[in-house]
């Protein structure tokens, strides 16, 4: 099953070892992530099976995601937090 349709599996997989994370990803999950697109949640489901080092190299700006779906789904949610 995937986690597009198990909001409660899609909650689980966002907590993270890092804290970092958890205040990323928590929030945008509760108040984004059910306007998404169905493409657009298939690239945050896919950035979610990432390590939580790579995770944290990309949102913190240290080093840049070369997949372009998963980059665009960092900025999108970089861009949430700022606003």
């Amino acid at each position: 099953m995937s986690l597009t349709d198990n909001k409660p599996r899609l909650r689980w997989a966002c907590r993270r070892g890092m804290l970092e994370l958890d205040i990323l990803f928590m929030p945008f999950v509760e108040e984004a992530y059910d306007l998404l697109s169905e493409k657009e949640k298939q690239v945050f489901e896919r950035l979610l099976e990432e390590q939580d080092p790579e995770l944290f190299a990309w949102f913190m700006g240290h080093q840049v995601c070369e997949d372009k779906e998963l980059n665009a789904m960092v900025q999108l949610i970089l861009k949430r937090v700022k606003v």
